[in-house]
């Protein structure tokens, strides 16, 4: 079995694969085959005996990888996965909270709150706090919350150094206490209350310790403070304790929880060892790449990975550089681009293949002339047999991709916009999930207010602010004030009551048909005219498709119990769920980018300020993580890679003059292959717009009869950008520009056939 396990790894992946029992780091390149080896590693750990499957904690970042890794797992050895603790942070931290409920001080019928029900929530509290929205964005104390969180902290631990702050805090605190008077926890809070949980509880946490030995991460560099807190407590490290009297098989902790030690077995004859708590302490093997951390605005910390090598005395730092998906050209740009980077790990990837085509790069006269540009090469690629959903075109900032979409509507192109609304996060599937939310959990207040008076019946918005009013006054949740009401607030009590009632024995999928069409959702979609017609009966088909998301559910769960699938619409509702069935082109940001890949990827909008964006000048390490973010997006083509730029661009309502971006001069000339028509007779970078390399940025200045009247230094007036002063002039006749630093607009690149500059 091994042998067949191992064949057709490289010398690098076997390496990794057959680690004996040691913390490793896996740096894994674009491309490299990591989850090959992640999920390779599981399989040869179960059969050699090293652990049972039930020995083993597997963490992702999405579901989706999860699923791939489980599916992948089933097809390399006769074991049953479904109770393998294979998911994502907040899937598994959800998984022993339901464990242990009472230990973390949770209802048993716990509902998480995603995104936009957590955003609800906050709105509400502020309102009954009277905290002004417009001088405490919502939105702004929700990313206070959440971050706070994923640094471990709760309110009282947040130092305010300002009024501004404990205000913020203020929030925060009685936003906790709301949450637990309503029985329900957001995503930042599923880790906490975790890690909380196993902090605090010395029996839980040992149990954990025993049971996993081998921890395997996808995705290291993406954790946060947080969620490495939490691995290096599921290890064991840092600990200064002794280790814990084994447990008895017989007399487990609690009924819900798993039984160390489990012996189980592979076609009858292998027995699986080290789960004890005398065995060696747990392995964490981290598969990852520091290249690719660009989420550092989600609380991504790149450091873990250095902390790690350091905290679980990591002696393996293996190197996986072999990539199966891109040309050579397309790699090696992205090696001399990374290069630049500081405080690698370092590595170079290669491949077997040959170069391939060198990078196309095109300047445009204008944004309007870049999107169309890409059209024509896209029209030329489908003539090449190339079909639109094996290309993509990348934007760094979402404002980009107007321009874009409006040239191929123009042209008739298919295309899609990665990122869309998720299903779970559909107007009318939040409805049909908050009714299934307050059936199972009356306390849930924020199920309550979505759905009092949808589809309408009669109950004002003066009503519900009474029920809020005196829920607050009285210490209840709305729904223990509303059971107290009369009228129509009395007879929506009752209508969830009945559906409760009716539904208590029925199966999931009967359940959500029930609720679908007694609670009038159904009724009241069918009943649009008009405009709205068209979009009710997409809402239609939505709802339809819910009752086939439960029955499918049903067929692949162990508990297929409604709580059990309302966790899974949260914990799916943060991911794009990617349906392939057209022939459509892919628009999506960088970010939005990693982990896919694509025949042909054009780059749109290099240019200074943009990509790299001019947020990262402001913040420490910020052109490091932007240079990272383009060598995700470079290493997403397997074959044609596009770069385009634009001399203007309308940004924000206003024609923005800009130069090419630094990244550009950063790839090597040889693999360049200029498309521009003027640049096809000089040196690509002897362009005014874009400077050569290594020059400075301020070219001496060129007389002619266009810049002659203009030199450094100079003071100019700008009908928009008001006064500045001119600090570099470049380039001749039509092609001169001259850079200004405005007093209030700042540094701006303005082409004197255009700008109108006059003398103070």
């Amino acid at each position: 079995m091994n042998s067949s396990l191992l064949s057709g790894l490289n010398p690098e992946q076997r390496q990794a694969v057959t680690l004996p029992h040691q913390s490793a780091l896996i740096l894994a390149g674009a491309g490299s085959g990591k989850t090959r080896v992640l999920t390779t590693r599981i399989a040869y750990l179960i059969s050699t005996g090293a652990v049972s499957p039930h020995g083993i904690l597997a963490v992702t970042f999405t579901n989706k990888a999860a699923k791939e890794m489980v599916t992948r797992l089933s097809a390399m050895l006769p074991i049953n996965t479904r109770g393998m603790w294979i998911g994502t942070f907040h899937g598994l931290c959800n998984r022993m909270l339901r464990a242990h409920y009472r230990e973390a001080n949770l209802p048993q019928a716990f509902q998480i709150l995603d995104s936009g029900d957590q955003l609800s929530a906050i709105k509400r509290l502020m309102k009954a706090m009277n905290v002004d929205d417009e001088k405490f964005p919502p939105r702004d104390v929700q990313n206070f919350i959440s971050s706070s969180k994923e640094q471990g902290l709760r309110a009282h631990e947040v130092e305010a150094y300002d009024p501004f702050t404990r205000r913020k805090v203020e929030v925060f605190a009685e936003y906790d206490a709301q949450c637990q008077r309503e029985g329900v926890v957001d995503f930042s809070e599923l880790l906490l209350r975790c890690y909380e949980l196993l902090s605090r509880n010395a029996s839980i946490r040992e149990h954990y310790q025993e049971r996993f030995k081998h921890i395997l991460v996808d995705e290291f560099q993406d954790t946060n403070k947080l969620q490495y807190q939490w691995l290096k407590l599921l290890a064991g490290v840092g600990e200064k304790r002794p280790l814990p009297n084994p447990l008895p098989l017989e007399a487990p902790l609690s009924n819900s929880l798993p039984q160390a030690g489990e012996r189980t077995n592979v076609k009858g004859n292998l027995q699986f060892l080290g789960e004890g708590a005398n065995a060696a302490p747990a392995a964490l093997f981290a598969v990852g790449d520091d290249d690719q951390s660009i989420y550092a605005f989600r609380g991504a910390n790149v450091g873990n990975m250095q902390a790690l090598t350091r905290d679980f005395h990591v002696e393996n730092v293996i190197k996986l550089e072999q990539n199966y998906r891109s040309h050579g050209n397309i790699l090696e740009a992205a090696n001399v681009l990374i290069s630049n980077n500081r405080n690698r790990l370092g590595k170079n990837l290669w491949t077997s293949e040959n170069g391939g085509e060198p990078l196309r790069v095109y300047e445009a006269p204008t944004d309007v002339e870049e999107a169309g540009f890409i059209v024509g090469e896209i029209q030329q690629l489908k003539s090449e047999g190339i079909n639109l959903k094996e290309i993509a075109l990348l934007y760094r900032s979402n404002a980009q991709s107007r321009v874009l979409e409006h040239a191929l509507v123009s042209a008739g192109l298919s295309y899609r916009v990665y990122g869309g609304l998720r299903f779970f996060e559909r107007q009318e599937i939040k409805h049909a999930l908050a009714y299934l939310r307050l059936m199972e959990n009356t306390d849930d207040d924020n199920a309550l207010l979505r759905i009092i008076n949808f589809p309408t019946r009669g109950i004002g918005a003066r009503s519900i602010e009474q029920l809020q009013e005196s829920a607050k006054i009285n210490t209840t949740t709305l729904w223990d004030t509303a059971a107290r009401a009369g009228g129509k607030v009395s007879a929506f009590v009752a209508l969830i009551e009945s559906l409760r009632g009716a539904t208590r024995e029925l199966p999931l999928p009967e359940i959500m048909d029930h609720v679908l069409h007694h609670s009038g959702l159904i009724a009241h979609y069918q009943n649009e005219t008009g405009a709205k017609k068209r979009e009710a009966e997409e809402r239609l088909e939505n709802l339809n498709e819910l009752i086939n998301a439960a029955t499918l559910f049903v067929h692949e769960n162990e508990d297929d119990s409604l709580t059990a699938f309302l966790t899974h619409a949260s914990l799916e509702a943060g991911e794009h769920q990617a349906g392939d069935q057209d022939d459509a082109l892919h628009l999506m940001t960088v970010h939005a980018a990693k982990g896919l890949e694509f025949h042909t990827v054009f780059i749109t909008g290099l240019e200074e300020g943009l990509f790299p964006h001019q947020n990262s000048q402001n913040v420490d390490g910020g052109l490091d993580e932007e240079r990272r973010l383009m060598y995700v997006a470079i290493t997403r083509a397997r074959r044609r890679l596009y770069l385009s730029f634009a001399q203007s661009r309308m940004l924000h309502g206003q024609v923005s003059y800009g130069r090419a971006s630094s990244f550009l001069r950063e790839l090597p000339d040889n693999l360049l292959h200029w498309l521009s028509p003027r640049m096809a007779q000089r040196s690509p970078f002897a362009s005014p717009f874009t400077p050569q390399r290594n020059a400075p940025v301020a070219a001496p200045i060129q007389r002619s009869a266009s810049t002659s009247s203009w030199r450094t230094g100079q003071r100019v007036l700008h009908q928009k950008f008001g006064e500045g002063v001119i600090t570099g002039v470049e380039g001749s006749g039509a092609d001169a520009r001259v850079q200004v630093n405005f007093r209030k607009a700042g540094v701006k690149w303005l082409a004197l056939e255009y700008a109108k500059l006059t003398a103070p």
